[in-house]
């Protein structure tokens, strides 16, 4: 895994680390990991498509 990666989580997140998702940016790539399992599987999509992803769920109708 690579450690140079900085994650964080969202400032929404209580400090318990559950129910969690941490995310981590570079310039073209968004990585994204369960809090709970820091070294479990990650997903990673291009920063265009978590842009998309972010004004799609906070998005209200």
């Amino acid at each position: 895994m690579d450690s140079t990666l900085k994650w964080f989580k969202s400032s929404y997140s209580g400090n318990d680390d559950s129910a969690c998702v941490e995310v981590a940016l570079t310039p073209a790539t968004i990585h994204i990991r369960d809090s709970k399992n820091r070294d479990g599987a990650r997903l990673s999509v291009p920063a265009t498509t978590w842009t998309e992803f972010v004004r799609f769920a906070t998005h209200t109708a």
